[in-house]
């Protein structure tokens, strides 16, 4: 592993412990709430936090432990994009990307055309002699990046990278952000609260709550299964927790949901909003779901209605504005709600 830490720190109310792994060519992606701890884990990495237990180790060597070994970050082998790139305003692009070699005492003319190099690389070919000023917010991004990874750096750190950027320069940067990570040979670490930006950009997810982790792996599963309400809510599921006892599962919040294989033990069970129906009266037929509910909220979310829903068996469904308006809905609305049990994803807690 080309990154190897534990990181243990108090912030506050908040008591960080971490521990973690990236190898070479690899990019995690830290994923959680604001107030989880994930600005505090990367500037821990970094080298700009002193924590208050653990061990931070670059390939092989330590740059921090707890006792008495401290590497500062200009004396570390790392890159780090912001979120807000942070360029030097009275430096040219091309000065702001070679200023780290030039640190590290690397010659002029070798490290501005280190910098040329690298600005080519990134799309930003004859800006080198501009003012940060005059770059958009993505070509500024894109400067940040060319700047992290001009000196070839063993560990990289994206604090946000994209979060400051408008949607449509977003998915442009993501896809370029994407190529550079792919063809990156070092550990990178990826902090966002975004899941879009984690599930595109990362090998392998850290989701992190409350200072501790609770769920990790790669981001298809971590998306299919999701362990925490955060989670559940990033992916767009409801995540109800459970008994499994045959073909039923007992809610711990009470109620009971029938599901299509046979459970036993304590069980998740994941809902998708698209999988829920609303009627006015009870239904007929198949289903073997059904609850009535009561209409909390109801928000427009892209081509659909989501709407929140409080009952014995809390739920979200996403209807059409056709049959939200057909359905005559509105806040504090009674509905009943159906889910056939086969369209649940049921998995051990």
């Amino acid at each position: 592993m080309s990154l190897a830490a534990h990181v243990v720190a108090r912030r506050g109310a908040l008591g960080l412990d971490v521990e973690l792994a990236v190898a070479d060519g690899e990019v995690l992606g830290v994923l959680g709430p604001n107030g989880a701890g994930k600005s505090t884990l990367l500037r821990v990495l970094a080298g700009l936090l002193v924590p208050d237990g653990g061990r931070v180790v670059v390939d092989g060597d330590r740059v921090w432990d707890d006792v008495d070994l401290h590497v500062p970050a200009h004396q570390r082998s790392l890159g780090m994009v912001f979120q807000d790139h942070l360029l030097f305003p009275h430096l040219s692009v091309a000065e702001n990307v070679a200023f780290g070699l030039r640190t590290r005492g690397v010659r002029r003319a070798e490290a501005r055309a280190a910098a040329e190099s690298w600005l080519d690389r990134v799309g930003l070919a004859g800006l080198g002699d501009s003012r940060p000023g005059q770059l958009s917010g993505g070509q500024a991004q894109r400067a940040a990046l060319a700047r992290a990874l001009v000196g070839d750096p063993r560990l990289l750190l994206l604090d946000e990278p994209l979060s400051a950027l408008d949607a449509r320069t977003r998915l442009t940067v993501r896809a370029e952000l994407h190529r550079h990570l792919a063809e990156y040979a070092g550990s990178a670490v990826l902090v966002t609260h975004d899941p879009v930006d984690a599930m595109a950009l990362a090998d392998r997810v850290l989701v992190v709550e409350d200072g501790a982790v609770v769920q990790a792996g790669p981001p298809a599963e971590v998306a299919r299964r999701p362990r925490t309400d955060y989670v559940a809510r990033l992916v767009g599921l409801v995540l109800l927790a459970g008994m499994g006892d045959g073909q039923q599962v007992r809610l711990d919040g009470g109620g009971v949901v029938a599901v299509a294989e046979d459970v036993a033990g304590p069980v998740f069970v994941a809902v998708r909003p698209e999988s829920v129906a609303l009627y006015l009266q009870r239904p007929v037929g198949s289903p073997r779901n059904v609850w009535p509910l009561r209409l909390a909220t109801a928000t427009p979310h892209g081509s659909v209605v989501r709407c929140d829903l409080t009952g014995e068996v809390p739920l979200t469904a996403d209807v059409t504005a056709t049959s939200f308006a057909e359905l005559g809905l509105a806040p504090g609305a009674e509905v009943w709600a159906a889910v056939k049990a086969s369209e649940l994803t049921v998995y051990p807690r």
